[in-house]
């Protein structure tokens, strides 16, 4: 009998597997292709790349080669940007190296996540050599979420986030909002998959109590509620500060509570002065970032969890794992009505909503949720309802079916 060929599916990231989007996104992705059939190889930039020792490596079926260092330069919870002589000679390095590392893979197609001009240049020149069908992922509003130092910067992440998905034989985006953005930029809409974030079940699995009951010990948090918030201390795109701001206003009303912030990223300092300077410092823990594999145990310390956001166009355009992950632990959230967060959240809500950028709703959801234990309990059992449909075991199906489409029915 002769064996089926797998198709190779190649992706480009210009991030690396430890960044939201490479842990939360393209590898579970990768990972469940590899099950439904495909051969899926990633060539990355990695943020300390001359200081990383495992360049190439085998990760449950997925092929994963690092091969050029990415357009910042990130060590333990500290970020430096480049300057744009330095940003220009490191981003041509990297679009050489993907293309170059590229060609060696004889891939059948090209999947580039995030329409970044490294990575989206790359796949273009492979596409083109090899006449390969494109598939171009946007899973955030580039121009408006990433931090440029110069105007030329973002006008430059515009033009690729506009162009590449032009170009492309399928676009995958995880935001309605997104989706249309494409089509006004002239994007064919018949060509745009909706292909949401998840949550890989396998990482968050439920942990023993026991790990639970060590961990909680361990920061003191025997007697307390807990309110978790989960994801990067990046103020730009995730204002933490308003959560902390809206907290201090928690504690006015709940005895004995606890902000527990999981994650580093380079505005931890700042919002750990900013704890001191509202009187919180023994109410606020932040643990910095910690192993991907122990997540699930830091989530279940929590009762609720916050997505605390603002209404931009960066905003609107993300879909926040942390809602995902919550969610498949039954943890509650405490979101806004902000892009696609409601229709996430579904009917009957799995979240409850605050104003965007308003620290007064914010509160008095956190507390609504805090001292009403029949609401506490309903939510938790649509958060894990919710989950189901957004299992990256479920994603990768529907994204199996899209990529079929071009050729490999």
């Amino acid at each position: 009998m002769i064996e089926k060929i797998k198709p190779h599916l190649l992706m480009l990231l210009t991030q690396d597997l430890q960044s939201p989007s490479g842990l939360g996104r393209y590898f579970p992705l990768a990972k469940y292709l590899v099950r439904e059939g495909f051969q899926v190889s990633i060539l990355a930039l990695h943020p300390d790349f001359a200081n990383f020792q495992e360049r190439a490596f085998n990760q449950e079926g997925v092929k994963v080669r690092y091969v050029a260092q990415m357009h910042v330069h990130k060590y333990g919870n500290k970020t430096h940007y480049f300057s744009s002589t330095k940003l220009v000679s490191t981003s041509i390095k990297a679009m050489r190296a993907l293309y170059r590392e590229g060609v060696k893979e004889n891939a059948d197609l090209i999947f580039v996540g995030k329409p970044h001009p490294m990575n989206g240049l790359a796949g273009l020149w492979l596409t083109r050599r090899e006449d390969l069908p494109l598939i171009v992922d946007c899973d955030d509003y580039e121009s408006e979420s990433n931090r440029t130092n110069a105007k030329w910067q973002k006008k430059v992440l515009a033009y690729f986030e506009n162009y590449l998905p032009k170009k492309a034989n399928l676009v995958t985006t995880n935001t309605y909002f997104m989706q249309d953005h494409l089509i006004l930029q002239g994007v064919e809409e018949k060509k745009i998959v909706y292909l949401p974030n998840g949550v890989d079940t396998e990482r968050f699995r439920e942990p023993s109590p026991d790990k639970v009951a060590q961990l909680r010990q361990e920061l003191s948090l025997d007697g307390k509620r807990v309110i978790g918030y989960y994801g990067s201390l990046n103020l730009a795109n995730h204002p933490v500060d308003l959560l902390i701001r809206s907290f201090k206003l928690v504690t006015e009303k709940i005895d004995e509570v606890i902000l527990l912030i999981v994650g580093g990223g380079k505005d931890l300092d700042h919002l750990k002065k900013l704890s001191e300077e509202l009187g919180l410092k023994d109410k606020v823990i932040f643990t910095g970032r910690v192993k991907p594999d122990e997540m699930n145990v830091y989530y279940r310390l929590a009762e609720v969890s916050v997505d605390p956001v603002n209404d931009t166009l960066a905003d609107r355009g993300r879909c926040p794992l942390k809602i995902f992950e919550s969610w498949q632990m039954g943890v509650p959230v405490v979101t806004s009505d902000v892009g696609d967060r409601k229709i996430l959240a579904g009917s009957p809500s799995a979240a409850l909503l605050a104003k965007s950028g308003d620290e007064i709703t914010m509160t008095e959801q956190i507390i609504n949720a805090l001292s009403d234990d029949f609401l506490l309990l309903n939510l938790s059992k649509r958060a894990k309802f919710r989950s189901l449909s957004f299992s990256w075991a479920v994603l990768a199906k529907r994204a199996k079916e899209k990529i079929n489409s071009l050729s490999f029915e």
